[in-house]
């Protein structure tokens, strides 16, 4: 192993990554709850507030994300396992990398879902997003089906990117999980 990388994240990294998991999912599965089990025609102020709820909590991303990407790149990260073929080096940056677009991208086009729409962006229920742009129904029919499949590709992501931590814990017995939930003894 690489003696200049640490062997775990900052307590920072781990626990912006942490966080952002349990709103990530939370977010996912409210958007999914939403748009798949409730209608307005049969649930109205109730598929609302689920979707309310989806935004106030989502919209955090997009400050968090940008913290954690500065912070990963202000701070030493750990280095991948020797045992790790280069392929799989590659396939893991690639998934990090696949990670924080989706981070940035749902966000975004969650923003410009709601604005097409007419509707505010909030941000845990304290203040709202500015409006960035008017309602626009043509742009709305553009950006409603990429938030959707981003939101499955970033589901599909998300699982294989914990399969691969529970891969690499009970399978390959190294360090990549635990440099994600330990700090070092220093």
């Amino acid at each position: 192993m690489n003696n200049s990388k640490p062997q775990y994240y900052t307590r920072t990294a781990q626990v912006l990554h942490w966080v952002m998991a349990i709103i990530f999912i939370a977010a996912w599965i409210l958007g999914f709850y939403s748009g798949n089990f409730l209608s307005y025609a049969t649930d109205g102020a109730f598929k609302a507030d689920v979707i309310t709820l989806h935004k106030s909590i989502a919209t955090t991303i997009i400050f968090l994300v940008v913290i954690r990407i500065f912070w990963r790149y202000t701070h030493p990260v750990p280095a991948l396992p020797d045992s790790m073929s280069p392929s799989m080096k590659l396939f893991a940056h690639l998934g990090h990398l696949a990670l924080y677009l989706i981070l940035v991208a749902l966000p975004i086009t969650g923003c410009l879902f709601s604005w097409s729409a007419g509707y505010p962006v909030p941000v845990l229920y304290l203040f709202n997003l500015p409006t960035l742009i008017q309602p626009n129904p043509e742009l709305m029919a553009i950006v409603k089906p990429i938030h959707v499949y981003l939101s499955w590709i970033a589901g599909f992501v998300v699982v294989g990117h914990i399969l691969a931590a529970l891969k690499h814990h009970f399978i390959d017995k190294d360090n990549i999980l635990r440099s994600m939930t330990r700090q070092s003894d220093k």
